[in-house]
C-alpha cells in the first residue's frame, strides 16, 4: 500500500516535494510470529533506497523506522519483550527530519 501511494504521489507533488514512508524495527530485529512484518519492512527499505535514485523533479523519499513506541506498549508489549520502547514524540522528530531536511533515500531508525 505505501509503495503504491508513493508511486501515485509522484504526479501530484510539487518539484522538490517529499514522501515519507513508515516501516519499523522488525526489519533488523524479527520477532516470533512477525515474519510477514519483517518481509514488509525490509521491502520498504529497499524500495526507498531504489526510488530515491529514480524519482523525477528533485522529489525526495525517505523512511522512518521506529522501534515499538511507549504509547502502544499496553497492546503490543507482549510481542516486543526485551525491546526498549521510545516515546512517540521522539519518533515524530524523525518524520520532521525526513520532510524538512534535504536528504533522500534515507532510513531514519528510531531505536
Amino acid at each position: 500500500g505505501q509503495i503504491n501511494l508513493a508511486l501515485a504521489a509522484r504526479r501530484h507533488l510539487r518539484d522538490g516535494g517529499s514522501i515519507t514512508l513508515t516501516a519499523g524495527v522488525l526489519a533488523e530485529h524479527p520477532i516470533a510470529a512477525g515474519s510477514s512484518a519483517t518481509v514488509t519492512n525490509c521491502a520498504l527499505e529497499g524500495f526507498v533506497r531504489a526510488a530515491a535514485v529514480e524519482l523525477p523533479r528533485g522529489l525526495r523519499i525517505n523512511l522512518v523506522s521506529p522501534t515499538v513506541v511507549e504509547e502502544s506498549m499496553p497492546q503490543y508489549g507482549p510481542f516486543f519483550r526485551g525491546f526498549e520502547p521510545v516515546p512517540a514524540a521522539r519518533a515524530a522528530l524523525a518524520y520532521s527530519r525526513s520532510v524538512e531536511g534535504p536528504q533522500t533515500g534515507q532510513i531514519y531508525r528510531v531505536y
